[in-house]
């Protein structure tokens, strides 16, 4: 039996599907596992802001099509890329233990963000952690800041800006640890629906490698990210507005906090809830009815109406 994997061709896509690969070459050695890159749209238009040029799976579309085609067997994905929706067909399987999901700092001068000077220019690709920095440091400029880890760090030491934001998890599971200068408290930012986690997808039909994948699912992820995916979706978010949602499981009780906010971080909606972790759907689904009762309804439809993004839960 062979497996296919389908991947994006960045370091740290390609990370990820090679710690896969490890696992079920480990588990199940007598499989033969390949890694089939594909490029996706999100990495061919780099000189545009991402809720510019659509907000449909930017940088799973493609990949999908394959899976769908037959092309690939499986996909890995950050869950953070992944639509509100799947394509009909299409599953995820398997969440792999959620790395750290937290955003961090890194800075020229190894300052926190607190710490940044005054009117100081920030790299960020990411609407939701733009809009939380200015609603802490109104002060600071956000400049659009689009590429891998990799190129993000080499803008930031050849002086583009004083600090950028990225994923705990992306720098991590790269080797990147020890540039990190701040790790930022969910307190003050949330992190995107599904950060640092990864979903394992294929087609529903395919049994055979559904059965392969089981031992890679952990429970307490899953639950996790079922409760913020079903908060993004009854929001009717993509990910390229300032929607933010978390979910810890201790036990039996489930938390989810979440935000969303005005692009220029003048307004904050931020509300939490406690349940349990056997319905993490309805917790996403009361957290987002609660948040649109306080006006997140508003401040989204704005925010559509001013970028031309699609706010139909598939983004």
């Amino acid at each position: 039996m062979k497996i296919r994997i389908g991947t994006r061709g960045s370091m740290l896509a390609l990370a990820q599907c090679e710690w896969v690969k490890g696992r079920i070459t480990e588990r199940h050695p007598e499989l033969e596992v390949e890694l089939v890159r594909i490029k996706t749209k999100g990495d061919k238009i780099l000189d545009a802001p991402l809720n510019k040029i659509g907000g449909k799976g930017l940088f799973v579309k493609e990949i999908e099509e394959a899976l769908l085609s037959g092309r690939v067997d499986l996909a890995v994905h950050s869950m953070k890329d992944v639509p509100a929706e799947l394509p009909d067909g299409l599953v995820l399987t398997a969440f792999p233990e959620r790395e750290d999901p937290h955003d961090v700092l890194i800075s020229v001068d190894n300052v926190p963000l607190e710490e940044l000077p005054q009117g100081g220019l920030l790299g960020t690709s990411s609407l939701r952690r733009g809009a939380q920095v200015l609603h802490l440091r109104p002060d600071l400029k956000i400049v659009p800041l689009r590429g891998n880890v990799d190129s993000r760090l080499k803008k930031l030491r050849r002086g583009d800006f004083h600090a950028i934001v990225l994923a705990a998890a992306g720098m991590t599971r790269l080797g990147l640890k020890d540039q990190i200068s701040q790790v930022i408290p969910t307190e003050k930012i949330l992190p995107a629906i599904g950060q640092g986690a990864l979903g394992v997808e294929v087609r529903r039909e395919n049994r055979d490698v559904i059965e392969v994948l089981s031992f890679m699912d952990h429970g307490p992820t899953a639950v996790c990210v079922r409760a913020e995916r079903a908060f993004l979706k009854k929001l009717e978010g993509g990910c390229q507005v300032p929607i933010a949602a978390l979910a810890t499981l201790n036990g039996r009780d489930l938390h989810l906090a979440g935000i969303v906010a005005e692009l220029d971080g003048s307004r904050v909606i931020r509300n939490k809830i406690k349940g349990t972790g056997d319905r993490p759907e309805e917790i996403g689904v009361k957290l987002a009815g609660r948040m649109l009762d306080a006006g997140a309804g508003e401040i989204l439809a704005r925010i559509y109406e001013r970028n031309g993004a699609e706010g139909d839960g598939k983004a």
